[in-house]
């Protein structure tokens, strides 16, 4: 892998390009460490110390671009996300709620077994629910790979991100609740 920081096609690669690693969901976690290590050290500021003005500025930017490539690929959930937008998918997370009928009840019971630990002041119930919900969220992990990677499914896997950014927001919410009970 070589990140020529002063290249201008080097800063419009998409992330899997920059570290060099296949386009897919699955992905190497190690070599991405070792990938994104390379990269910041090649484009760190400190080695454009002595450049011209508008050289340390391009090499600024693209640390920056580094930096945020590695942390968009590091998570599953914004790796998704970003493989997603590669093929011109948007996720709406935040404007379509359609959900199967099933997942709808099971939000109907989580949100309402939150609300009873809440009012029960039950943080072991809270805590119990976060852990469950971090169990749906590793499976969706499974099944977002052969969305992605196997099946090609771009609106199931669309569909998942959504799922997940909710089991995501409402896993924040129990914290909150158990931080609010503790404190």
């Amino acid at each position: 892998m070589n990140v020529d920081p002063l290249n201008a096609e080097t800063f419009g690669q998409d992330f899997f390009t920059l570290f060099d690693l296949p386009r897919a969901f699955a992905l190497d976690a190690p070599l991405l460490d070792e990938r994104y290590r390379a990269a910041a050290g090649e484009v760190h500021p400190d080695r454009f110390a002595r450049a011209g003005d508008a050289e340390r500025r391009v090499a600024l930017m693209m640390a920056t671009r580094v930096n945020e490539a590695y942390r968009t690929l590091k998570q599953p959930l914004s790796r998704a996300r970003y493989l997603l937008t590669l093929h011109g998918v948007d996720t709406q997370e935040e404007t379509n709620t359609a959900m199967p009928a099933a997942f709808l009840m099971a939000q109907m019971e989580w949100r309402e077994a939150v609300m009873d630990a809440k009012a029960d002041r039950d943080v072991d119930a809270l805590e119990r629910l976060a852990r469950e919900l971090r169990g749906d969220a590793s499976a969706l992990t499974a099944e977002l790979q052969t969305a992605l990677d196997t099946a090609g499914d771009l609106d199931a896997a669309a569909l998942l991100v959504r799922k997940w950014r909710f089991l995501e927001k409402l896993e924040q919410e129990i914290g909150d609740a158990i931080e609010a009970l503790l404190f």
